[in-house]
């Protein structure tokens, strides 16, 4: 388990955001995810076989 020194912890704070973390947290707030992923997982392999 490691712990974050206290200088990564005062960036975590005041760290900018890129657009493409912008982007991603939009997508997130938009998309159905759920939905999506129970759509998709008949077609993906369940990994049993090897």
């Amino acid at each position: 388990m490691d712990q974050i020194t206290f200088s990564e912890a005062e960036y975590q704070i005041k760290k900018r955001k890129t657009r493409r973390e912008i982007f991603l947290e939009q997508m997130d707030k938009l998309l159905p995810w759920t939905q999506l992923e129970k759509k998709v997982a008949r077609y993906y392999p369940k990994g049993q076989n090897g």
